[in-house]
């Protein structure tokens, strides 16, 4: 299948969009698709060969998975790719577009389960959510 890209422009700073998109303590705030959804658990050892494993559930917890996988290579402030427990490639890219604009592109091998449109637009629903949450903290 073919590999799956959003983007998103966020008014911030590189140093910043890079940051609260690998920090827990910011993960857990953003990494969702809607309200009734949450992250409660964000554990990452941001480094080439780290691993990583994000929480996401139902707030009533009748429904949850885990995303994982190892991080493969880092490129500070500009790339990261990772490989999902599944095998997946998820590529994450940060592009400066000035002082305080940055754009996030994510490039991800979808899953055979759901269809192409739907994963489409989940990480685009998270990416979006991501996106509000560093302009608004």
């Amino acid at each position: 299948m073919e590999p799956i890209t959003i983007n998103i422009t966020i008014l911030k700073p590189i140093q910043k969009v890079w940051d609260y998109f690998y920090s827990p303590k910011h993960i857990v705030k953003w990494n969702f698709t809607t309200p009734n959804w949450h992250c409660p658990k964000a554990v990452i050892d941001f480094r080439e060969g780290g691993l990583f494993d994000y929480r996401l559930e139902y707030k009533d917890k009748s429904f949850g998975y885990d995303f994982s996988g190892q991080i493969v290579e880092i490129r500070d402030l500009e790339y990261v790719k990772s490989i999902l427990n599944d095998g997946r490639m998820i590529e994450v890219y940060f592009n400066k577009i000035d002082e305080t604009t940055t754009e996030v592109v994510e490039v991800f091998e979808p899953e055979e389960q759901y269809s192409t449109e739907m994963q489409r637009v989940g990480y685009y629903a998270i990416l979006d959510r991501f996106h509000k949450y560093v302009e608004n903290n």
